[in-house]
């Protein structure tokens, strides 16, 4: 397992792209559609890691009580259900593997309710 984003909930994903860019000198290095809403993923060119930029508004009916306030980091794996069941064997809890917008993924729980994201690499 290797940390592969960080996601910050903004009001202005598009925006914040631009500052992250044009000001701190990152670059884009995708987008992923969701409904009417975009994911942008940014981050410095010469490294893996990066943010990715999800819009408030398309977290609304945050059905997993998510703090919005609180980055999320998600984390990159090879093999999703072999993760998920090691971190369920060793009494994590976590959310069954499925397609999440699109994205093969689930989550888990830290001891102080913080929720993470796993995804396929």
């Amino acid at each position: 397992m290797r940390v592969g984003y960080v996601v910050l909930y903004v009001t202005d994903a598009e925006a914040c792209a631009k500052f992250w860019v044009e000001k701190v000198g990152m670059v884009e290095k995708g987008r992923k559609q969701a409904g009417e809403f975009s994911f942008i993923e940014i981050g410095f060119a010469d490294q893996e890691f990066s943010f990715e930029l999800v819009p408030l508004a398309m977290m609304e009916n945050n059905p997993d009580g998510l703090d919005l306030a609180t980055p999320s980091i998600a984390f990159k794996v090879d093999d999703l259900v072999e993760t998920h069941a090691k971190l369920v064997a060793a009494g994590v809890q976590a959310m069954e593997p499925g397609e999440h917008g699109g994205i093969p993924s689930f989550a888990f729980s830290d001891n102080e309710g913080r929720w993470f994201a796993v995804t396929k690499a």
